[in-house]
């Protein structure tokens, strides 16, 4: 472990492993389902349009499909390689060099994992020690507050403001700290669809060197941006060998169920989270890995239109919502947008969004569920609206919000 914690909470706030472990339980201390799984149940118990999780109604590429088809067909059905099968691991490092113009080696700097999420817990349990400092983006992906706690971390948070949700540089500076051990950084960001853009990851580079922590970024939305650039941290001058890229197929390539993801790290990294991955899920997806290899290797079109046609649709529902009263930031990237839901008198985001499937007949999440309890102020009438649906959908539940205006 290196050095130790103080008790007191940084500009940017930090979680007490108390205060992170309540996150998880009920009233009565019991193991609580998350609001996602309860805004999808409530969905599914009224009939309403769940723009709640985010999953596409859609498959994905036909011949992504057909891969995965003739992988069955042909046995590919049994444990893979632990690291992945060489196929996928050396169209990813095929990626990194054709998108981002990052070498790696894909025998020994590649990993192929079951999702991102897996590969955030082997690597947060494999790099830090119990009271290591993680600092991460707040609202932030759920399951970061989660991991943390099971490898008995701190989460120190730095806030991203509406509308632009772009953090503060001096609030940046003062979290990372020689008590960092990782900054987990999120862009294109979940929840709310901003992207860092390049000088902010240069300073989180040089913050990462002054206090000789690692960057974990997590890019799962990386090729789904709107007339904005993606920066992969590890394609920064002096980035690669202090940082563990995560990203995945799922968003891509509207495949979410399959949970094939992979890490891109030095082996020096990547070693001690590959011993940790294999008391996971060890291996998974055996005939999706070579289908994920053919996505990988699609012409540039397939990712551009795969991008604009995400921008369109975020755009019919964005002004369904601004029909409907809300006020509505426009995401940089991404399958989500947030909605302001205090034009409409609202002050209590959860409570709306439980209300929402009777009122209007369609499913959200509170931005709440993304931010800790207590730093809650700024946050608690926004709600996140998923926009990765079919057009007629989106279009159906447009107009089923317009209620709230006149009702």
């Amino acid at each position: 472990m290196r050095g130790t914690n103080g008790a007191g909470a940084s500009p940017s706030g930090s979680w007490e492993l108390a205060a992170r472990g309540a996150l998880l339980l009920g009233d009565k201390g019991e193991l609580s389902p998350t609001i996602f799984a309860e805004m999808s149940a409530l969905a599914s118990s009224t009939g309403a349009i769940n723009l709640g999780q985010g999953f596409p109604d859609e498959d994905g590429p036909a011949e992504v499909l057909e891969a995965a088809r003739q992988a069955i067909s042909e046995g590919v059905n049994q444990y893979p390689p632990g690291l992945g099968m060489p196929v996928l691991r050396e169209a990813i490092a095929a990626h990194q060099e054709r998108f981002y113009a990052i070498r790696v080696d894909p025998a020994t700097q590649v990993l192929v994992t079951a999702g991102a999420t897996e590969a955030l817990a082997a690597t947060i349990l494999a790099l830090t020690e119990p009271d290591d400092e993680i600092v991460v983006l707040e609202p932030f992906y759920d399951a970061y507050g989660g991991l943390a706690a099971l490898a008995r971390a701190r989460l120190v948070t730095v806030p991203l403001r509406a509308p632009l949700f772009q953090p503060d540089l001096n609030e940046l500076r003062s979290a990372i700290t020689d008590r960092t051990r990782l900054i987990l950084i999120n862009s294109p960001h979940n929840p709310t669809g901003s992207v860092l853009p390049r000088e902010t990851l240069e300073l989180v580079v040089e913050l990462a060197h002054k206090h000789d922590a690692l960057v974990v970024t997590d890019e799962v939305y990386e090729h789904l941006t709107f007339g904005v650039e993606h920066v992969p941290v590890a394609s920064l001058p002096g980035a690669f060998e202090r940082t563990i890229t995560i990203s995945s197929g799922g968003k891509t390539f509207s495949l979410t169920g399959w949970k094939v993801g992979w890490i891109v790290a030095p082996e020096r990294l990547l070693k001690p989270i590959t011993a940790v991955k294999q008391f996971l899920t060890y291996v998974n997806g055996a005939p999706f890995q070579p289908a994920i290899a053919v996505g990988l290797g699609l012409p540039d079109e397939y990712f551009t239109t795969a991008a604009a046609t995400l921008a369109r649709k975020s755009g019919i529902l964005g002004a369904g919502l601004r029909e409907a009263g809300f006020e509505v930031s426009s995401p940089q990237a991404g399958y989500f947008l947030i909605a302001d839901a205090s034009p409409l008198g609202i002050t209590d985001a959860a409570d709306f969004c439980r209300a929402l499937p009777a009122l209007a007949g369609v499913a959200a999440v509170p931005v709440t569920a993304f931010v800790h309890p207590d730093r809650r102020d700024g946050y608690r009438s926004l709600v996140r609206f998923a926009f990765c649906k079919r057009v007629d959908v989106l279009q159906r539940a447009a107009a089923q919000l317009a209620v709230l205006k006149t009702g």
